[in-house]
């Protein structure tokens, strides 16, 4: 399959996507970003091409990399393509003018599910359920590390948490797990709508796009979210172009926060994106 090819088959599938958001049925979103905490490294394109290949993927990484962790792809398995980058060395004939710098190109490689594999079993992540454990602190440190003032405070009214650019206060005495989901979602505000470049957007688009942020971090790290009350499909209005880019930077900025929670596993190995 081309990169061309790839990219019709993520358009057919954000269709898709927008089409089950138009009949009401937001839970087609929240499947979307559970796939966005497995396979975090992904681009937003890329999460939607496994889906729409392997919707039932939960580990994929290329054929050399599953070697290097003593597992080998079974014979006849199809892969599942998704697009990489690829720089190009400019023509020895280039014309005059050009600066002879490489040139960004992209085209389809393909990735496998663990299910289409065999060999040793891969460490086994811990499952915190409704304990975050270690990642409370990691966030916080976080959050400081950013530049940003943490503050507890006893009472903020109805909310749980507040963002107001450069500040972030938190309600004490929450209990471990929401505490840490209210945490990653004022640092989505302050990552996603404060600051330079930001997108404001409507409040609704706001709090909906860092609470799904905050959903996709806790479901990485092994909290389970299946009882979040939000209403993901807030962050649709009938556009698929602004769900995109939404989705885009849910997932940019998910991205972002895991990778900079999770430490490097000791053998410095890790599933190629």
């Amino acid at each position: 399959m081309k990169a061309e090819q790839a990219r019709e088959l993520t358009d057919e599938a954000l269709a898709r996507l927008a089409d089950a958001l138009d009949e009401g049925k937001s839970e087609e979103l929240t499947r979307f970003l559970g796939a966005v905490a497995k396979f975090h490294r992904y681009s937003f394109g890329n999460v939607m091409l496994i889906m729409s290949q392997k919707p039932d993927a939960t580990q994929v990484a290329g054929f050399n990399a599953w070697r290097s962790f003593n597992r080998f792809v079974k014979k006849g398995e199809k892969g599942i393509v998704i697009i990489a980058p690829m720089m190009l060395k400019p023509r020895e004939d280039a014309p005059s003018g050009e600066d002879g710098k490489p040139i960004l190109r992209f085209r389809g490689v393909h990735v496998f599910d663990i299910s289409q594999t065999d060999g040793e079993p891969l460490p086994e992540l811990r499952n915190f359920c409704g304990d975050p454990g270690v990642y409370s602190e990691r966030i916080r440190s976080l959050i400081t590390a950013r530049g940003i003032e943490l503050r507890f405070e006893e009472s903020l009214g109805s909310a749980d948490g507040l963002s107001s650019g450069g500040t972030i206060v938190i309600k004490t005495g929450l209990p471990v797990a929401e505490e840490f989901s209210v945490l990653v979602h004022e640092l989505a505000h302050e990552m996603l709508h404060h600051g330079t470049g930001a997108v404001r957007g409507s409040k609704t688009q706001r709090e909906t796009e860092a609470e799904a942020v905050a959903f996709v971090v806790s479901t990485a790290i092994g909290i389970d979210c299946r009882t979040s009350s939000s209403d993901y499909i807030h962050l649709y209005n009938g556009d698929k172009g602004t769900l995109a880019a939404s989705l885009d930077r849910i997932q940019k900025t998910a991205c972002e926060v895991i990778t900079a929670m999770l430490a490097e596993p000791a053998d410095g190995k890790t599933l190629a994106n």
